[in-house]
């Protein structure tokens, strides 16, 4: 890839995709701004410090705030901390937020950004694969509650997001592993040449200091800038983005967000897959490409739990992801590769028949 590309999210920010450009975060701050909070999670704190050094040499006044790893920063609590560190600073509109670490902290950071004074700046520099394809671009920003992930969030566009894929070699290779999930996602509903160059050479497609890793993360970017600049408000288009999601979130539920959540979205594109194709959807062969292509990855493809008593559980939680209406259910399916359409209010039979495949 070249030293440095920028994706344009229409025209309200860049994505900027390279290798050692971490700092260049602090560039994409406002001249005004006079005060930043970089929220970073444990694994963070090297990469946060650099960031604040950077910006206390601009004459800047940087506050290290360090939020817990994972789905544990995503609670009510964690941001009403940082909301009082914002407060005891004196933090005003003209101030701002970075956000360093995994998707769940720039999830965090953007809605600790978007609630404090009802919306500050926010730059989002993720360090994980899943961070960087997915939750950091886009503008959704969220916490979980105990009904369920991401019920409490808003629509706050970053002022920049800043991807160095080199940030990726210390990732461990789980982590790595499971942010695939999201990457497969974005070709299957828009991008086949990423699903090409994934078969072509799975351990490459795995390589953090290779050349098809950094292209598929400009690539998986590219799908999600396009879709956000053309529905900001997942109004419509963008909720294609969310195939395999619905049943994604209500298995982190379930489990307690002990599933990582590019493993819970592997399971997921396999049960949206299977729900397509038994209601005569998604041909029989694009399911099954599913299934090949997230295995050769290392990904999960089984349910364990499927044929036990989780299943109503599933079912309940499914109920109250964010694009259902009322009582009625609607899905992301595929009726070819590369084209997506809604199933709304499939037969509870159909449902479940999908879910039994999980344990074959």
């Amino acid at each position: 890839m070249a030293d440095l590309v920028r994706v344009g999210v229409g025209d309200d920010y860049d994505v900027l995709v390279g290798r050692g450009i971490a700092t260049f975060a602090v560039d994409l701050l406002a001249d005004w701004v006079a005060k930043v909070l970089v929220v970073h999670a444990p694994t963070g704190r090297d990469l946060a410090a650099l960031l604040a050094a950077r910006i206390e040499a601009g004459g800047r006044t940087a506050y290290l705030h360090e939020v817990p790893d994972a789905e544990a920063a995503k609670t009510p609590i964690v941001a009403a901390q940082a909301w009082g560190v914002l407060g005891q600073a004196g933090f005003t509109r003209s101030d701002a937020v970075i956000g360093v670490g995994g998707g769940a902290v720039t999830d965090v950071a953007g809605f600790i950004a978007a609630t404090w004074l009802r919306g500050v700046a926010v730059v989002q520099v993720p360090t994980s694969l899943v961070g960087m394809v997915d939750a950091a671009v886009g503008g959704k920003t969220g916490i979980n509650t105990a009904e369920g992930k991401n019920l409490v969030g808003s629509f706050h566009p970053p002022a920049g997001v800043v991807c160095d894929i080199a940030t990726l070699n210390t990732l461990p290779r789980a982590e790595l592993v499971a942010g695939m999930g999201e990457v497969v996602k974005h070709g299957f509903i828009a991008d086949p040449r990423t699903l090409e160059l994934i078969e072509a050479d799975p351990a490459a497609a795995l390589d953090p200091a290779g050349d098809v890793l950094a292209e598929l993360v400009e690539r998986s970017i590219r799908v999600k800038a396009a879709v956000v600049a053309a529905d900001l408000r997942e109004s419509s288009l963008r909720e294609i983005l969310n195939y395999g999601h619905t049943f994604a979130h209500a298995v982190e539920q379930v489990e307690g967000y002990s599933w990582r959540h590019g493993n819970a979205v592997s399971v997921g594109l396999v049960y949206a897959a299977a729900l397509g194709r038994l209601a005569g959807r998604t041909p029989a062969d694009v399911a099954a490409r599913h299934t090949e292509i997230l295995t050769s990855l290392g990904l999960p493809v089984t349910y364990p739990s499927a044929g036990g008593q989780a299943w109503p559980r599933l079912l309940t939680a499914m109920r109250r992801d964010k694009k259902s209406r009322g009582a009625l259910l609607r899905f992301v399916v595929l009726d070819d590769l590369a084209t997506p359409g809604r199933l709304e209010g499939p037969d509870e039979a159909l449902l479940e028949a999908a879910f039994a495949e999980l344990a074959s």
